[in-house]
């Protein structure tokens, strides 16, 4: 089985990108006990406050999957797909991953 990635471009309704940081950081705390969930970021554009990258790494496409149609999933993001003004995902497999030094030598 080949490890997934999830990028989702996401931008804010204006004036709620506080709330929607908060309520990521809650449904995020969920999702990461999930099985097959590895790791997940959110993101700032750092010229656009209102636009972020929610990326998230999965064991295998299947409990991606799983999650995504999920009711599990649509309670845990009702309210950040409600705060948000547009949103594109796309799905990648990872193929090779390289540490940085310092994380070696952790």
């Amino acid at each position: 089985m080949t490890a997934v990635r999830t990028v989702l471009a996401m931008r804010t309704r204006e004036g709620c990108a506080e709330r929607f940081e908060a309520e990521w950081l809650s449904a995020a705390a969920q999702i990461r006990l999930l099985d097959g969930c590895l790791r997940q970021d959110l993101v700032r554009d750092a010229d656009d406050p209102r636009s972020y990258l929610i990326i998230s790494d999965w064991a295998d496409r299947e409990r991606l999957d799983a999650f995504g149609r999920s009711e599990h999933r649509d309670r845990l993001l009702r309210v950040v797909r409600d705060l948000r003004e547009s949103a594109e995902r796309h799905t990648y497999q990872v193929l090779h991953s390289m540490p940085s030094r310092a994380e070696e030598t952790r």
